[in-house]
Parts: structure tokens; sequence; C-alpha cells
């Protein structure tokens, strides 16, 4: 067969496509890159996304079209996916000129579920697994899971959990979703057996052992959980125990080791502790440099740290808040005190030197107010007396605090000082309130051999919307009286802080009830209106008057004083006053709420005039006093006295006697029952003059220390009524001690005491149990 030259090129070439053909199909197809290679991408395409757009992939990679790639760029795109923690896989290909970025995304967090857990709420630990990046609809990421269980678990041991087990599991759900379900296994607790202290030779170890929060067991402890081992409790309390030493002179106290050990099973815990109390040191000289304003008299007359005293931490503190506070008052508002010492072995003595920093001079751009959800700007603002845009005055941002918190519209109120990072001469005055809940519902039980059960109950608002204003409408049904009373209360009617007050009132009461006061009922209506000036930051003066209309009702059997004391007034024994009243204030408390230190005090002085059927005069004073005893015992005295007296020929009012006996009056007695007794039959008839003192030391609820809302107290209350007749004795004199519980409850106020009278008189009723209670609305 012969070829010409056209056919044998041909031939040639229809053989080399069949030979490079299968070359050509490989580069058409998707190619992973391996080794070194360089190629102008024309399209890029991503595979495999679910829930992330493809433009996130693309702003990520930074690979243009037309743009020559290499391995290092495509290496670096891959590092870039990775990273963001989206995709657990990450693939490069490429089909042609055509680049293919295959993922593989990692699943979403469908649900969360944590079972087994009691020491921790449910929405503690998903918070807390939130802030570690574990939530719902977030990516899931598995070495989050890991940390999360290793964190949960140090909250368990840091709580005495020693035998905790947490074991996670994940589930899958449609839409590349997973369930990540927690179970705990918290074990048993790991008590304290045994807190052991070496090297403590001044002090008992039984005392030191009980400045500590964790104990061994003891009566209260699966009350109190004192004995539930925690890390952080301990290291606390040896700075209890440090601070004690400190306290006490022993400069170079140090703790030497800690040791905690445990027992087999985990479930008992072993403390050792050594410690070094070295020597007793005593102030030395005290010599204060720096900047004192002129104010060097005044701060070296209030330090508390005095030389050839034993040293005192607590007084080294309060010495350097003496001077911060005085300079402060000069609107110093970042002065520091910073101690240098100087020990002098050879005479256990202690030199202080006290550099004084007073910082620039400031004044107040801002006073912002927050957490007042209900309560209006105004209402708070009107009680400060740090002004805007004035120097900083340290003494009127206390006082500003004092008051706010004595309005008792809040649980706390805390001031802070903000400095401007743009102004050194600025701060601002940060005011937070925690609000109370403004109305309350109150009610009364007690018990006793002639009664059974007493039951009282009323309703007031007060800080009515968040004005400031008390608006109170008390009612009281019980089986002795019914009262219906409102009040209305604008404490600032003038913006100068004048309040004014109307009052309005049916009161009826049923003696026949109380089987000690005899068969009668007396049924008062009045009306009235008060105002209230203010003279000083801590005093106010009230004055007013009001118009009364009182009718007695006699029994069968009343006693024989109604009898005399109506007959002027039959045949419906009823009578009218208009009375004119002058009274003063003081409060100095620390708190409206729970006080700790300071006084209340009250004097009133009521006339009827001549322009009524009776003219009288009735005084009353009382006086509350508080101390703090340490930080968390408070002792508190209440005394209060009262003064009736006829005028213009009439006979004092006997419904206007004084009356004691009752859980607010003389504890362990019944209610309204010391008196002076009716001649017939014995009733209590109450008295002109009045006297009881109560005491009480309140004591933070064992294991609640630093809470004031909840305490136990002792009391002692003595006192006593006098007739008209009768003379000041101490024969009249009743007394009581007893033990009870007072609680300021998510519920409103509760008081429960238990007394028993140490003198009375024979037949005084007994009351031993009662009862008060105030629920919040």
């Amino acid at each position: 067969m012969k070829f010409t030259s056209l056919g044998f090129l041909a031939f040639l070439g229809f053989n080399w496509l069949v030979l490079i053909s299968p070359a050509i199909a490989q580069i058409t197809e998707k190619e992973e890159l391996v080794g070194e290679f360089s190629v102008v991408v024309e399209d890029i395409r991503v595979e495999g996304l679910q829930r992330i757009e493809p433009g996130t992939v693309f702003s990520l990679i930074d690979i243009e079209l037309e743009e020559i790639v290499d391995r290092k760029k495509v290496s670096e795109a891959i590092k870039v996916l990775f990273n963001t923690g989206f995709f657990e896989d990450v693939k490069v290909f490429l089909e042609g000129s055509t680049l293919i970025v295959e993922l593989k995304e990692r699943p979403s967090i469908g649900s969360i579920d944590i079972s087994g857990s009691k020491e921790f709420k449910e929405e503690a630990l998903l918070e807390a697994l939130k802030k570690i990046g574990l939530f719902e609809s977030e990516i899931f990421n598995r070495n989050l899971l890991e940390k999360a269980e290793q964190a949960l678990k140090n909250q368990y041991l840091s709580r005495g959990k020693y035998n905790v087990k947490i074991e996670s599991t994940i589930s899958p759900l449609l839409r590349n979703r997973v369930a990540v379900g927690i179970v705990i296994e918290e074990g048993d607790d790991a008590r304290i057996e045994e807190i052991k202290i070496y090297g403590a030779n001044e002090f008992k170890e039984k005392d030191l052992l009980n400045l500590f929060s964790q104990k061994t067991k003891n009566w209260l402890s699966w009350y109190t959980k004192s004995n539930q081992y925690s890390r952080e409790k301990l290291d606390g309390d040896l700075e209890t125990l440090r601070s004690f030493y400190l306290d006490r002179g022993y400069l170079k106290f140090e703790i030497i080791s800690k040791q905690v050990s445990l027992s087999p099973d985990r479930t008992k815990v072993f403390i050792s502790i050594l410690v070094n109390e070295g020597k007793v040191f005593k102030v030395g000289k005290v010599n204060i440099i720096g900047d004192l304003l002129g104010q060097s008299d005044y701060i070296n007359e209030n330090l508390s740290l005095k030389t050839g005293d034993i040293f005192s931490n607590i007084n080294l503190q309060k010495s350097l808040l003496v001077i911060q506070d005085r300079l402060g008052d000069f609107g110093y508002a970042f002065a520091r005190a910073f101690p240098v010492t100087r020990f002098k072995d050879e005479s256990q003595t202690v030199d202080f030197e006290i550099n004084v920093n007073s910082g620039n001079r400031v004044y107040v751009r801002r006073i912002n107010i927050s957490g007042n959800a209900k309560t209006r700007d105004e209402v708070i603002r009107r009680e400060i007396r740090q002004l805007e845009s004035a120097w900083y005055d340290a003494e009127a941002i206390r006082l500003s605090r004092s008051r706010i918190d004595r309005l008792g519209y809040f649980q706390s109120v805390e001031v802070k000082t903000l400095p401007i990072n743009q102004a050194q001469d600025q701060v601002d005055i940060g005011i937070e309130v925690e609000e109370r809940p403004l109305g309350s519902i109150s009610a009364g039980l007690g018990f006793s051999s002639s009664e059974n059960i007493v039951l009282t109950a009323g309703i007031s608002q007060g800080n009515f919307l968040g004005t400031g204003t008390n608006v109170s409408f008390q009612v009281n049904t019980s089986d002795i009286s019914q009262t219906y009373a409102f009040s209305y209360t604008n404490p600032y009617w003038t913006d100068d802080g004048v309040s004014r007050t109307f009052d309005i009132y049916t009161r009826k009461f049923d003696a026949n009830q109380i089987s000690s006061l005899g068969d009668y009922k007396i049924d008062s209506k009045g009306l009235g209106l008060r105002f209230g000036i203010p003279f000083t930051e801590f005093d106010k003066i009230f004055f007013g008057t009001k118009y009364e209309a009182t009718d007695i009702n006699l029994g069968l059997s009343p006693p024989r004083r109604f009898e005399i004391y109506c007959i002027p007034y039959l045949p419906d024994c009823s009578t009218n006053s208009l009375v004119l009243s002058l009274g003063w204030i003081r409060d100095t408390r620390d708190n409206g709420l729970a006080p700790n230190t300071g006084t209340l005090q009250r004097a009133n002085f009521d006339y009827a005039t001549p322009l009524g059927e009776v003219e009288y005069a009735r005084l009353t004073y009382e006086i509350q006093w508080f101390r703090p005893v340490s930080k968390d015992i408070t002792y508190a005295t209440n005394l209060e006295t009262g003064y009736g007296f006829p005028l213009g020929g009439t006979e004092f009012p006997i419904f206007k006697n004084f009356y004691a006996g009752g859980i607010g009056s003389l504890r362990g007695f019944a209610n309204r029952s010391i008196g002076e007794k009716d001649e017939v039959d014995g009733s209590s008839l109450g008295g002109t003059k009045k006297v009881v003192i109560k005491n009480e030391l309140l004591v933070p609820l064992p294991g609640n220390t630093g809470d004031r809302t909840i305490r136990i107290f002792g009391y002692f209350d003595a006192g006593s009524i006098w007739g008209e007749s009768q003379e000041l004795s101490f024969e009249e004199v009743r007394a009581t001690v007893g033990i009870g519980l007072s609680w300021f409850s998510p519920v409103g106020p509760i008081k429960l005491s238990f007394g028993k009278p140490v003198k009375k008189r024979e037949g005084d009723e007994v009351q031993t149990v009662q009862f008060q209670l105030g629920t919040s609305f």
C-alpha cells in the first residue's frame, strides 16, 4: 500500500492524540494539590457549606481571580479557614484553572442539658459554660467541651466535692447540629474531720478555731454546712487568723505552712496549720509627712495609732482613713496615705512614717444614679448634699449616702467615686441602689393562756408610685380592735423639705375580747393635718392639729373607773376634742432597715384645747440607740416614756391612757395587760405614766455572718405603767428575758420571740410566745 505524504502526517497526528488523550482528560478532573505547583486561577468554587455564606469564605482566603496561586498561598488559605474554628476539615482541589475549596463545617450546638447538679443551679452552670464558649447555636468545639468539664470539676473540688464525676455525651441532630449532655455525679461531700494549729502558744487553739468559718461537725452543721471543706474559705480563714494576730501586736506573725489531706475514701478532710507567732510590738514614733493642707492638728488629734499602745492593724487602717477622709473633705478625692514601718527588735517597738499624697483637687462633673427602676431620680437627688460642678466634698457624700439609706426605700446604697481619664481634675459620683418592695401587708400573731391566739393585719403603701410620698390605708380587723386609717405624707411638700401629712381614721376597741380589761367599747373618729420642718440634716420639728370624737359604750360589767369617768358625759358618754401637737425627731442611724450605729429620738406634745369637751396634755419621748459591739454584733436599746395629765378641771381621758405588754412593748406579757387595775374586777386600765426600756443583743445567724437581714437576739425588757394617783416605784416594774429571731425575709419582716418574766405581779397575764409578720408585695 502506498502512502502519500499528507496521509502519513494524518496518521502520525491521530496516534499522537490517542497517546496524549489520557493526560488531557486528567487535568480536566478534580485533582488534589500535591508537591509544588503554580497556576493562574480563573474561577473559585466553594463546596460543602450549609450555614456559612460563601462570601465569608471568599473574604477569608484572600485569593483573587486571574491571580497566580502556588502551594504557599493555598497553605495560608487553609490555615486561615481552620483558625476560624468553623470547619472540621478543609481540602483544596484544582479542576483545570478552577480552584475548588471543599469544606466540612463543624456542627452547631442544638441543646445543652445538665443533669445531676445539686450544689449549683443549672442556670448558673449554663452561664459559666457560656463564658467558656459553649452555648446553644454556637459552633461546637470538642476542645472547649473538655475545658468546660475541667472547669466544672474545679468548681466542685473547691466546694469539697472530691468524688465528683463529670461525663459528657455528644448526640447528632438534624441540620448538622449536636446535643451536648453533661451528667454530673457529685458524690459525697468531703467533710472536715480535724483542724489543728501548731505553733500557737499565746492563745488557746479553741479560741483561734472559733475565728474560722469552716469548722468540724457541730449541732448546726446540717444547716450552716460549716464543716464542708472549701479551698477559698480556708484561704479566707487564714487571712482572718493573720488579722487576729496583727490586731494584737504580732507584727511578724506568719503562717509557715498549711496541709490538707484526705481520707482514702475522699470524704474526710484533715487540715494542719503551722504558724510562727513572733513577738508583740508596741507603737513607737508616728511621723506624718506630706501635704496635710494645714490639717495636721485635726489629724494628730483623731489618729487611733498612739505611741506606746500595743500595735493594732485596725487602728492603723482607721488612722489612714482619717487622713484620707479629712483631705477628701477639701476636695482631694484621691488622697492616699502610705505607711512605712521601721522595726526595733531590741525594744519591740515599730516606728511609722506615714507618707501622704494629697493628689489633685477635683470637682464633681456629674452624679449618676442607677438601680432605681421604680423610684424617681428626684426622690434620691433631693437627699444628695454633694452638688454637681462643685468641689468634691467627702463629708457631704457620706451624709448623702446616709440620708438615702435612711429613706427606707432601698435594700442597699453604694456610692463610688469614678475618675475621668480625659480630665484629671474631675470625677463622677455613681450612686447605685437596690430597691425594696414598696408596699407591705402586715400581720401579727400571739399566744397566751387567756386569749389563745391573737391575730391582727394591716396594709400600707410607701414610696407611692416611686414619688417618695407615703400613702397608707391601714386596716386592722382583729377581734380586739378595728382600725381604718388613711394617711398621706409628702416629705417634700416644699423644695426645702417641709413635709405635710393628712390623716383620717376611725378606730374601734372591744375590751371584752381581753379578759383582763373589762366590758366596754371605744369608738373614735378623727382627722388631722401636720407639717414637718427640717432645721438640721438630722433634726425636724412637727406641728399640727387634729379633731377627734370618741364614744364609750359601757357593757354590763365595765370597770368602775370607766363608769366614774362617763358620769359627766352621760347619757351616751361621748366627747370631742381639738388637739394641737408639737413634735421633734432626730435620726442619725446608719440604716433605716437594720441599723448598726446611731440614734433615733422622738418627742411629742399633744394639747387638747378648751374648744373641745376635754382638756388635757400628753407628752411622749422615745430614744432608740444602736452601737456595734463587734463587726457583726449590735447592741440596741429603746426607751419609751409617756406622761399625761388633765387641764381645765376635767379628768384625763381614760381612753388616752398608756398601756404596756405585747411584742411591740413589754415582751413576755399579754397585749395591753400592764397598768393600773380596776378595784372591782381587776381589769387593766392602763395609766397616765409610762416607762419601758427594751434591750437587745443582735447577732448573725450561725452560718450567715455579715448578713444583717436575718439575726437572732437576746433581750431584756423592763418597765411598767402607773396610774394618775400612783407614784413611780420600782415595786410596779415588770421585767422579762428571752430570745428571738428577726428576719427581713422575701415575704417581709418577721419577728419571733420567746420570753419569760423574771419580775411580775400577781394577776399578770404571761404571753410566752409572740410572733409578728410583714408580707411584701
